[in-house]
């Protein structure tokens, strides 16, 4: 063995001995912070904002999705075992009646329910163990949409799966000439008041009103404001409000094609009903609107503009034709 060798083993030998004579010490903790002495506490879920809580489920049937209902006619299918393939239709209670499982209300189930409940039925009487069943609804009894008001074919149309507004007024022929520009749809099952369209008469913005409808809805169409002018005017009737726009006296009467000559225009008067029904007559001072003089009155739906016959003014006319067709005569006699 060589010296360094030896000084070696005598170095670890006098160090084991060093550590044998002291007593081991505990092993003191290393402090720690306030914060880290407390215990972790589980992390929270941040909590939903109004908006996010309002978010539909997406993984839920829609709201408004098609749904079964009493008198539909069903086909139900199970893959692999045509023998139980059936047609049946959809009882008042709801109910329609299966091969070795049954009745099973399906009023009310959107598609993809009722095809559930099918497949648990099967499986829980122990004659499938993993169905595969597809229901199919070849004619709808209870799925239609009711488009009502100023239409040309007012009535209940069927809708397989959601449409748009315009198809179902077109389904209904098309609205009539009285119609207005609102349209109110009204959800079935729903408390809340008819979601109001407005039905934009510009081209490029017309389509924003085309709104999807469903299955269960109802359409009404509203109809336009009318003015009514009558008397001695040229052509008496009554005038569409344009999309329920505001209409003047003297737009009115140019769309009576104006008033007639005998025509007492410092008597006019415009009829309106109030609030509880009952009809007020307000003075028009036509003979001066007509004449730039006084400020144009604005019309309301339904209000009435009567312009009364003069008599004094038949009679003078009379006279001065009378005096024309004199000259006239005598005109003729002297050639």
């Amino acid at each position: 063995m060589t010296i360094g060798s030896r000084w070696l083993v005598v170095s670890l030998l006098v160090c084991g001995a060093m550590s044998a004579q002291e007593p081991q010490q505990p092993v003191q903790p290393t402090p720690q912070s306030p914060e880290a002495e407390q215990p972790a506490e589980p992390e929270e879920t941040p909590a939903q904002s109004p908006e996010a809580a309002a978010m539909p489920d997406l993984n839920a049937p829609p709201e408004y999705a098609l749904r079964i209902g009493a008198g539909d006619l069903l086909e139900v299918k199970i893959y692999d075992v045509p023998e139980w393939d059936s047609k049946v239709r959809v009882s008042n209670r709801g109910v329609v009646n299966l091969p070795l499982v049954g009745a099973i209300e399906v009023a009310g189930l959107t598609i993809d329910e009722a095809e559930d409940l099918v497949a648990q039925r099967y499986v829980e009487g122990q004659f499938l163990t993993k169905p595969h069943v597809s229901v199919f609804v070849s004619e709808y009894a209870t799925q239609g949409v009711s488009v009502l008001g100023e239409v040309e074919k007012p009535g209940v149309y069927p809708v397989y799966g959601p449409r748009n507004l315009f198809d179902v007024i077109s389904a209904a022929g098309g609205v009539t000439d009285k119609a207005g520009k609102f349209i109110d749809i009204s959800r079935r099952g729903s408390l809340g008041a008819p979601t109001r369209i407005e039905v934009n008469s510009d081209g490029s913005r017309a389509m924003e009103g085309n709104v999807p409808v469903y299955p269960g809805d109802t359409v009404l169409v509203h109809k336009a404001g009318l003015v009514y002018v009558v008397g001695d005017v040229f052509k008496p009737g009554g005038f569409i409000m344009e999309n329920n726009e505001s209409l003047t006296v003297l737009q009115a009467i140019a769309l009576a094609q104006g008033t007639n000559k005998t025509a007492a225009l410092k008597k006019a008067k415009l009829i309106r009903r109030t609030e509880n029904g009952s009809p007020v007559e307000i003075p028009i001072s036509l003979d001066k609107i007509l004449a730039a003089k006084a400020e144009d009155m604005k019309l309301q739906p339904d209000d009435i503009v009567f312009v009364p016959y003069s008599a004094g003014k038949h009679v003078a006319l009379r006279s001065i034709e009378a005096v024309i067709q004199t000259a006239t005569g005598i005109a003729v006699y002297r050639r």
